[in-house]
């Protein structure tokens, strides 16, 4: 039996692992989940099994690279970003992967902005808001005044997209997307790692920057090996591939992270301050973007109507928009919510709502929605101001949600709204900049299917 040659990406979110096959025509052809338990920290907070996770990594390998149906032409990585692994000097992982939501010292947190010219400046000139540990160098930063001992013992640090890389390959190297998103270490300004990287001995243990579309190493001393990519600049990767005229990417996950690589203005104090930022793509370029944690909302707001209601916890994949019920809750007017209200909440308003008030699951759920598109809109048009988008094309799990799709499109009248549908985004933009290095045919043109939708 011949086998199918495929390109496997391993795409790490921060719920679900996934090792993804695509084909030459980059179709889907294989897909294996797996969730793990977390552990916890010195501290006792919970974050990432980076031995679980290694462990699978290398296990997954070895059974698709012995699958009698595939043969591995090359490998890549989509991950999370806003995480390290530290490797001390023998290269074994010699501390957690902290978990990027542990809350900072606000101490040492206004150390470091004292002695760095403020957190307006820091925050401008790195496209950071100031976010903690969510800043990935602030990590760093921490371990070298908390943890001396520790610090001293870390020979590399790898964003997690290089460690995957190096698990399988051996090969120790730093990626543009890693850390060019909100990491506290790259001056867009300069357009290389800020001061502070250098003289507080971060850049030593900060291997060298391969280019996305590079070659990192071998697995096996024969498959080709990517460096890696953050996943939200990845997910950018197959839109870049199809479309040329200017659009935004609303990038639905863990994150909502509404993303416009055509808005070049420079970022602003209140766009800052409601947590808009810059990525750098994998050509090096800024993309705008601003993040909502709507997706965690949905999570713990739909475990909670749940229990409320009886019902199973994924019951809310059965709700279908319903205009009747929208019509009688008691909704803002998308078209004029202000965005200088104030974008990136944790909790909606859903969440201080009585839940004896909603007849049913149905109603509650539209209302959980609802609550969430005022986010969403205000978080949104922080990216598209400035810019000539038509268009706004949504990924991921929302993009599933009629609801949600149809109140989108009710609030930006005059954009097109899509649904996207890409075979996992990010994990196939990790395979579109591996193409040349194992498939020879020309990209296809049907990698994204688009559907429209209207307001109300």
């Amino acid at each position: 039996m011949k086998k199918t040659k495929v390109i496997a990406i391993f795409d790490v979110g921060k719920t679900n692992k996934k090792l993804l096959l695509f084909d030459e025509q980059y179709k889907l052809v294989h897909e294996v989940s797996k969730q793990f338990e977390e552990t916890v920290d010195e501290d006792g907070f919970p974050c990432e099994d980076v031995h679980a996770l290694t462990q699978w990594i290398k296990d997954s390998f070895d059974a698709i690279t012995n699958d009698a149906n595939f043969h591995v032409r090359a490998i890549n990585f989509s991950a999370y970003g806003a995480s390290f692994v530290y490797l001390d000097s023998d290269l074994n992982v010699c501390l957690p992967l902290y978990n990027y939501l542990k809350p900072y010292s606000p101490g040492l947190q206004q150390q470091f902005y004292d002695t760095y010219g403020g957190e307006r400046l820091v925050a401008k000139q790195t496209a950071s808001p100031v976010l903690g540990n969510l800043n990935s160098g602030m990590q760093l930063y921490r371990l070298k005044y908390e943890k001396p001992e520790a610090f001293a013992a870390i020979k590399h640090a790898l964003h997690l997209p290089q460690y995957l890389s190096f698990i399988l390959s051996a090969k120790l190297n730093s990626d543009i997307t890693s850390i060019g998103c909100h990491t506290n270490l790259w001056n867009f300004q300069n357009n290389k790692y800020h001061k502070w990287v250098e003289l507080e001995n971060i850049l030593p243990k900060l291997p060298p920057i391969l280019g996305c579309e590079a070659i990192a190493g071998y697995a096996n001393e024969r498959i080709p090996v990517g460096v890696g990519l953050h996943d939200s600049s990845s997910a950018l990767i197959p839109y870049f591939a199809a479309f040329q005229e200017p659009f935004v990417l609303l990038s639905t996950g863990t994150w909502c992270i509404s993303m416009n690589p055509f808005n070049h203005t420079p970022l602003s104090d209140d766009e800052l301050q409601q947590d808009c930022l810059c990525y750098l793509s994998y050509k090096i370029n800024p993309v705008k973007a601003s993040r909502l944690f709507a997706g965690y909302e949905h999570e713990l707001q739909t475990k909670r109507l749940s229990e409320h209601f009886n019902k199973p916890l994924n019951y809310f994949a059965t709700v279908l928009y319903n205009v009747e019920i929208l019509n009688n809750l008691q909704l803002s007017n998308p078209a004029k919510v202000n965005a200088s209200s104030g974008a990136m909440v944790h909790n909606s308003d859903f969440a201080e709502r009585d839940l004896n008030t909603f007849a049913s699951y149905e109603k509650a759920y539209h209302q959980l929605i609802a609550n969430i598109i005022m986010q969403q809109i205000k978080s949104t048009r922080l990216v598209l101001t400035g810019s000539p988008v038509k268009r706004i094309f949504v990924d991921g799990g929302f993009s599933k949600n009629s609801i949600y799709m149809h109140l989108l499109a009710e609030a930006f009248t005059g954009i097109e709204v899509y649904a996207a549908t890409v075979a996992q985004a990010s994990a196939l933009g990790a395979a579109l900049v591996m193409h040349q290095h194992w498939n020879s045919k020309p990209l296809p043109a049907d990698i994204i299917e688009l559907k429209l939708y209207k307001g109300l």
